[in-house]
């Protein structure tokens, strides 16, 4: 295995041959890659306990941290840690347009993928657990999804957890996609608000924006279509700590004159790119609604339906008045595989999971009222990714969770306070506060 060091922290590559379908051990298999990180100098790391992280998402790989970043200061200080890969993304086997198109039709990519929700993660991490620790029990730490994957974790296989922590990520145990969104678009409006209000300047800048690509086909330096629509969900951005910032420094530099009048810059356009384009994370699009599907029915591009429910943040009708353009947010729509190049071959693939409707559940809640695993988890107050009315009833669900609720930070409240926000949830889950 091979192991090289950064300031502060070992680092050791470590690769697993995991089935594709877990109930079919003999059949296709994929790769799952780790990467531990233990503290540099003290001689014994190797007796400490395991903690693996799950990154937020879906489609997402763990973060490439450089040393002793965030939380990643704290957890090395008592743990070996496994920077998980989560199946089809980083160094584990991709799923993307490229990889996909050897498996066959959409079909085929269909029933690939649906191997790729929070059951197979959990079931990945059981099967890499027992290889790691002997069979000893270890920690997880959830972030957004990942924090869904750990209360699947919780319901299924408890018996692995020594501790679970969950930093924006406790999931409704029973909501539809429909009612995920409903509860949703309010937040994001609220976002979009704040923001207005801490930068009224942008309310023209972004109606100027949405005006220019009304009229005129723009296209990313990518092959990404510029849309009114694509340019309103940089409103993810919003539910970061200094998201509002970013978004406000992006729209300031947008125009530059040239012969034929106002156009949007390259380097506006580059940086609209970087946020936009899911060529790094194309399961995120794909799977987005079915993390929350659990056999009640199909998803049906749920985003798209309630956002009618929500005619403010219908473009074309601002511009025809003098309401300021909103943006979106965690939202998935169909028109994101006409206009994004990583998307397009997906399109029939996403189409076929949208329709889906005998997707297994997720959580027991049975089995979450009887939990004896320390979990805390820490919830935002008003997270635009996950609804903190949710996460509460789910907190109050689960037998012996402790929570810290707080408007200090946003979703990206773990990775933000450096190492404060792991320190106190590890010290709720066991007890020292």
């Amino acid at each position: 295995m091979p192991t090289y060091r950064q300031p502060g922290v070992v680092l050791t590559d470590h690769h697993f041959t995991v089935p594709l379908d877990h109930d079919d051990p003999s059949g296709e298999k994929i790769e799952v890659y780790g990467r531990e990180v233990t503290a540099a100098g003290p001689p014994d790391t190797d007796r400490l306990p395991w903690l693996v992280y799950l990154e937020g998402g879906p489609g997402s790989a763990a973060r490439r941290f450089f040393g002793k970043q965030a939380w990643l200061a704290r957890a090395v200080q008592d743990h070996r840690v496994l920077l998980l890969d989560q199946r089809g993304t980083g160094r584990s086997t991709r799923a993307d347009r490229q990889t996909l198109a050897l498996r066959g039709g959409p079909a085929e990519q269909a029933r690939y993928l649906a191997h790729f929700r929070a059951d197979s993660i959990v079931r990945d991490c059981e099967f890499i657990r027992r290889r790691l620790t002997g069979d000893a029990p270890w920690t997880v730490l959830g972030q957004s999804f990942g924090g869904f994957c750990a209360t699947h974790y919780l319901s299924t296989a408890p018996h692995g957890l020594d501790t679970v922590v969950i930093t924006g990520g406790l999931p409704s145990l029973h909501a539809t996609a429909d009612e995920v969104y409903r509860a949703a678009y309010p937040r994001i409006r609220r976002k979009n608000e704040a923001h207005y209000d801490r930068y009224p300047q942008d309310v023209d800048r972004a109606r100027r924006i949405a005006e220019h690509l009304a009229a005129h086909p723009v296209v990313l330096p990518g092959g990404y279509r510029l849309t009114v629509e694509a340019f309103q969900s940089l409103g993810i951005l919003l539910g970061g700590g200094d998201g509002s910032h970013q978004l406000h420094y992006l729209l300031e530099d947008a125009f530059v004159p040239t012969a034929s009048g106002p156009a949007l810059s390259d380097a506006f356009l580059e940086a609209v790119q970087s946020h936009l384009s899911f060529a790094s994370r194309p399961l995120y699009a794909v799977l987005h609604e079915a993390i929350y599907a659990q056999g009640q029915g199909p998803t049906a591009w749920a985003a798209e339906r309630v956002r009618g429910e929500f005619p403010e943040f219908d473009a074309a009708a601002a511009l025809s008045g003098d309401d300021p353009v909103l943006f979106t947010g965690e939202t998935i729509h169909p028109w994101h595989f006409d206009v994004d190049p990583a998307l397009r071959p997906l399109r029939e693939t996403a189409e076929l999971l949208a329709a889906r409707a005998d997707w297994p559940a997720l959580y027991a809640p049975e089995r979450l009222a009887a939990n004896t695993v320390p979990v805390a988890a820490a919830v935002y107050h008003d997270d635009m990714y996950v609804d903190a009315a949710h996460s509460l009833e789910t907190a109050r669900a689960i037998r012996g969770l402790r929570t810290w609720v707080t408007d200090e930070y946003e979703h990206d409240g773990v990775r933000a306070s450096g190492t404060r926000v792991l320190d106190r949830l590890l010290s709720l889950a066991r007890g020292e506060a």
